[in-house]
């Protein structure tokens, strides 16, 4: 509220009452400096409280998904029939058998199918991979990198339904050309090998991509330093670079080949749906999540024995990749570069 001053008291003198209307002025600048103050830090505590809720809703999402899981699968293992060493080592795997015996919960085919579809994805997938990010990082110009990481990584949005249908009508006939008709191998349909390098396809762009960033945020003093002293590009690349990003290289392996071992639908059409104890790539074999998919499109009732063994084998599922996760995060953190 403005102070009314009288001109008489002081006479003419104009430089009081300047004075006076500087004073004002200041005054009005701080507090209206303080209210923008006090609402920017309102709106920092409501930004903040936002994030905090964001990170909680996570947490309890977290939380709610592995009481739905290991719920189920505790009672699945508190029922008589099951024996949880026999379903952790046994070799027969037939939940859906009208005889209910613990003999026919072992675990192992399924989980064998899926190391093996896995594995071999992984072989495929972590040289195509890193070589694409040693080319796009190293060797590529910025131009041509802008347009083929784009075309790399389109790969990772198409649906696994397209590549399981790929694998059928496309690399199965090739295998059974290569391995049965010039080979004389027996080859099923139905086989892990056409699945494995259909996933090693699916998983090379998440590879690429985080293998390749790994590497770009290498400090170009390394590179120069090197260059300085006669390494060629490929030396820079794979003596300098690659030790260098060795951490961030490593989590896209183990990232990747975890997306392979959680691969459902592509696995499912191409490998089919039969739990066996083999290595052999050229048999027809099942993996963890296509018996999901299998007996979730079936008849099983809530509360059977045949529904709870899928969360069962989601909880085994479950445990391998928080397994392959925690292992990850030690090898960030051993091989770890920091840069100033």
């Amino acid at each position: 509220m403005p102070v009314p001053i009288n001109l008489k008291r002081f006479g003419n003198n104009m430089a009081i009452f300047d004075l006076f209307a500087k004073k004002a002025v200041a005054n009005k600048k701080k507090n209206s400096f303080l209210d923008y103050g006090e609402i920017s830090g309102k709106k920092e505590k409501l930004i903040a409280l936002s994030l905090f809720a964001c990170g909680i809703f996570s947490i309890f999402v977290t939380i709610g998904i592995i009481v739905s899981l290991f719920s189920e699968a505790i009672a699945f293992f508190m029922r008589p029939e099951v024996d949880v060493w026999t379903f952790l080592t046994g070799t027969n795997w037939r939940p859906l058998a009208s005889k209910v015996v613990p003999e026919n919960f072992g675990v192992r085919p399924l989980i064998q199918g899926t190391l093996l579809i896995a594995g071999i994805s992984g072989l495929i997938a972590v040289p195509l991979g890193l070589g694409s990010a040693i080319f796009l990082s190293e060797y590529a110009s910025p131009r041509l990198r802008n347009i083929i990481k784009p075309l790399l990584e389109i790969l990772a949005g198409v649906p696994t339904v397209v590549y399981g249908y790929f694998a059928l009508s496309f690399i199965t006939p090739m295998i059974l050309v290569f391995f049965e008709d010039l080979l004389g191998l027996d080859v099923s349909f139905f086989n892990a090998l056409s699945a494995a390098i259909v996933v090693g396809i699916m998983i090379v762009p998440t590879i690429a991509s985080i293998s390749e960033d790994a590497m770009r945020a290498v400090p170009r003093s390394l590179r120069e330093g090197a260059y300085a002293l006669g390494a060629t590009k490929f030396e820079v690349s794979t003596k300098i670079v690659i030790p260098a990003a060795l951490s961030g290289i490593l989590s896209a392996f183990i990232l990747g080949i975890s997306r392979a071992i959680g691969e459902t639908m592509a696995v499912t059409i191409a490998a089919g749906a039969t739990p066996r104890l083999t290595w052999n790539p050229l048999e027809s074999v099942q993996t963890m999540t296509s018996f999901i998919v299998q007996v979730s499109f079936g008849d099983a009732p809530t509360g059977s024995i045949n529904g709870q063994s899928i969360y069962a084998v989601g909880a085994t599922l479950f445990m391998m990749t928080f397994l392959m996760n925690m292992i990850s995060e030690r090898i960030v953190k051993r091989f770890r570069e920091e840069y100033n």
